[in-house]
């Protein structure tokens, strides 16, 4: 549904703090217009988050923004590809890692993070990207697209305006903005300009250094009353149907009530320390013994992979595979644990990615979306957002279990629940979608499913 100038449509705003999963929709029929931001979000790294109470606000807020060099409106937008190759060690292709944004210095970079409120703790990078692994969540950044993932109470949009000035000091300007989430969990905990999605569309059109260049549309996906997707973009590009590599997708599963045996691998306390070891070496080994023991690393063959343990329990990584990435971010707190996994890997078929990525977690219910361009949409043969009825269910098997008898098989049967799409700003496709674990359902039922063809994983 469309939000742009709606009056009456419910969010996740108002609720009291701390009621876990649950959607409050606004009591108000009318609401008066937002003034007009007149300042420059300079202060809006001050101040800090609610303290710690043992729970967390898991699901992320995304922000894609994609440049084009200034006086090149109405031509496609290209990524440059290194002369070597994909696998380029030329001198040429390592040129590629000062081109566009990828100039921005560290110093930018931590003031862009600071407008989210949010730190840079370690990163990783080739020929085409940057992967930046932060204190919530996520930076990505190519020669002419930032990806940002941030979550908790993060205060992300305050980053656009100081990226249009960055952009705009390296001969670059908008080309498309896309920004997004799920609703929140604890909606009463968020900051402005993120505590109700009518606020977060009144500070995109209203704020002096953003309305004249973002011209674009809310809308939301999804029933009000549970899971739901909100959506903002602004598109002003003109694609190249020539080029495969001009296409984009992305896709994002997060998920809720993970397995207990999962999330206690990711509690920083349960792994020794070393006598004499330093904390950075400690937090390495740490890291990679969850990638490890999780299953996460297998999630990512070949990939660079950075990953980060917290304490006293959470983890988030970044992998990345010449163009693409992949980044997961884990809140393991009982009552609240929650798991996202978002990658623009483009692949064929989704289904046995979505399988692989459930069984590591085996979460209770799941959402998924899905955002492409149209012709990114027609290279994915295989996706449970397109399918209906069992093709749209999801079957992984997993093994449990371990004494006198070994290890032993499980099935576990998701079904799908809701799903939404619309196509929006003439070629983008947003997909969303609720999947929940059934466990009333009997072992012919599900091997009824597998012979329908549901991907096992």
């Amino acid at each position: 549904m469309k939000l742009k100038n709606m009056e009456t449509q419910s969010d996740d705003s108002g609720s009291q703090d701390n009621i876990p999963l649950e959607i409050v929709q606004e009591n108000t029929i009318e609401r008066a217009p937002s003034p007009p931001h007149y300042f420059d979000d300079n202060d809006s790294g001050s101040g800090s988050g609610r303290e710690y109470t043992g729970v967390f606000e898991g699901p992320e807020k995304t922000l894609e923004v994609v440049f084009r060099k200034e006086g090149t409106e109405g031509l496609p937008t290209i990524f440059p590809v290194p002369v070597g190759g994909v696998n380029g060690t030329t001198a040429e292709a390592a040129s590629t890692r000062n081109v566009g944004l990828r100039r921005l210095g560290r110093d930018d970079l931590d003031q862009i993070c600071a407008r989210a409120r949010c730190t840079i703790l370690s990163s990783v990078s080739n020929n085409y990207i940057d992967a930046y692994v932060l204190s919530e969540s996520s930076l990505f950044v190519y020669p002419y697209m930032v990806v940002l993932k941030t979550c908790g109470t993060t205060t992300l949009l305050r980053c656009i305006a100081i990226l249009i000035d960055l952009g705009h000091k390296l001969g670059l300007e908008i080309d498309w903005v896309g920004y997004s989430r799920k609703n929140f969990n604890y909606p009463g905990d968020q900051a402005f300009p993120h505590q109700s999605f009518h606020q977060e569309l009144d500070y995109l059109y209203s704020h002096r250094n953003l309305c004249d260049r973002l011209d674009g549309s809310g809308y939301t996906l999804g029933p009000v009353t549970a899971d739901h997707w909100f959506v903002f973009v602004a598109d002003h590009t003109i694609r190249s149907k020539s080029l495969e590599i001009d296409t984009d997708r992305v896709l994002n599963i997060m998920m809720f009530d993970i397995d207990e045996d999962v999330s206690s691998l990711f509690y920083y306390n349960n792994y020794d320390t070393i006598e004499g070891e330093s904390k950075d070496d400690e937090i390495k080994r740490i890291s990679k013994q969850q990638s490890y023991k999780s299953g996460i690393n297998d999630l990512c063959p070949g990939s660079i992979i950075d990953a980060r343990a917290f304490e006293p329990c959470g983890y988030s990584m970044n992998a990345i595979l010449f163009r693409s990435y992949s980044t997961i971010h884990i809140t393991p707190e009982s009552g609240s644990s929650y798991v996202s996994f978002e990658t623009n890997q483009k692949v064929a078929s989704y289904k046995s990615l979505i399988s692989n990525v459930i069984r590591t977690f085996r979460p209770k219910r799941f959402v998924m979306t899905l955002m492409a361009d149209d012709l990114g949409l027609q290279q994915v043969k295989e996706n449970p957002l397109m399918g209906s009825g069992i093709e749209s269910q999801i079957v992984v098997s997993t093994q449990t279990g371990k004494g006198n008898c070994g290890t032993r098989d499980q099935k576990m049967l998701y079904k799908r629940s809701t799903c939404a799409s619309i196509k929006v700003e003439d070629d983008c496709c947003c997909m969303m979608g609720n999947w929940v674990l059934k466990t009333d359902v009997s072992p012919e039922q599900i091997r009824a499913s597998k012979i329908r063809g549901v991907s096992l994983g």
